[in-house]
């Protein structure tokens, strides 16, 4: 197995090499949507578009493709957060040429399912939800893991929602698995819920002055399953 998948994904590697040197061709447009489809795992969403609505003109969903693109022109979305950041993926060449002609704004700000964001980040991501037109709408791979904890954080820093409701955001419904390497994500929110039981703090206070990515990540690590972070792998999360 491990042999016959060294040289397919070298070969892979090969023509998404040829096709990224020469994205903006118009021969490359086929290339493209054969890797958002079939590598990006872009025919699983159009199945299932893990899209909802959090707050009044403020969406969250998996990567969409040109046809969801056009279809949020057409409702007004003006924004668009692509968590994912700008990457080599067909999905992202092709999202950034459907934005463009749709008129909608395409902001990048990456975030890792697997692994905590610095405060620098959190507050980064603060102010640019507070900067961005409404409606917009956030979204990642699946729509699982990073759109629902930018989510949660949208909740708790703009709505001023309790934790246990913003991080209902981080469940089951949305596909995000906590037994698995980004369920550090939600452990987050479970340190600030720890922290502030017995006094109030607001979680842009909280952020500022006592979120420590380390302690926290090397708590779950502690406590998290091993046999959980193969599904990470199975699911190919970012």
């Amino acid at each position: 197995m491990t042999r016959a998948r060294g040289p397919l994904r070298r070969l892979q590697r090969r023509w998404k090499d040829g096709w990224i040197a020469r994205h903006d061709a118009p021969d490359a447009t086929r290339a493209k949507a054969i890797d958002m489809l079939l590598f990006d795992h872009g025919l699983l969403r159009k199945v299932w578009r893990n899209e909802y609505e959090i707050d009044a003109g403020v969406w969250r969903s998996s990567q969409p493709d040109p046809a969801a693109i056009r279809r949020l022109a057409a409702r007004g979305i003006r924004a668009i957060v692509n968590l994912r950041g700008a990457t080599e993926w067909g999905s992202y060449f092709i999202e950034r040429e459907a934005c463009r002609s749709a008129g909608i704004d395409l902001i990048d700000f990456k975030l890792s399912s697997r692994a905590l964001p610095t405060r620098a980040q959190i507050l980064e991501l603060d102010a640019l939800f507070e900067g961005l037109p409404r409606p917009f709408l956030m979204h990642c791979k699946s729509g699982a893991d990073r759109a629902g904890f930018a989510a949660a954080l949208y909740l708790l820093l703009h709505c001023d929602l309790p934790v246990e409701k913003a991080g209902r955001q981080l469940s089951w419904r949305y596909l995000h698995l906590r037994g698995g390497a980004s369920g550090v994500l939600h452990r987050l929110l479970e340190r600030y819920a720890a922290d502030t039981a017995d006094r109030h703090m607001c979680f842009r206070d909280w952020v500022e002055k006592r979120y420590d990515r380390e302690s926290i990540a090397a708590e779950f690590m502690g406590a998290a399953p091993i046999a959980g972070f193969g599904i990470e792998r199975l699911l190919a999360r970012e």
